[in-house]
C-alpha cells in the first residue's frame, strides 16, 4: 500500500483501470474517499483517522 499523501487526493493503487476506482485525500484528523468517476460531483465519504487506521490494518479489503 502507498503512503498517504496529505493533503491531496490520490488514486487507491488497488483501483483498477475503468473499473471500480476510488481515491483518497488523508487530513490530520480524517481520510475522505470518492468515487474517481465522479470528482467534485459525486458524494464524499468522511472516516475519522483512528476509524480509517482500523479499516486498513483489519486487511478486510484483501478478501
Amino acid at each position: 500500500m502507498k503512503q498517504p499523501i496529505a493533503g491531496e487526493w490520490y488514486k487507491s493503487s488497488r483501483s483498477e483501470g475503468g473499473k471500480q476506482c476510488v481515491e483518497i485525500f488523508h487530513a490530520d484528523e480524517s481520510t475522505s474517499v470518492r468515487d474517481t468517476k465522479d470528482r467534485g460531483r459525486g458524494p464524499v465519504l468522511t472516516f475519522p483517522a483512528t476509524t480509517w487506521a482500523t479499516f486498513v490494518e483489519s486487511r478486510v479489503w484483501e478478501r
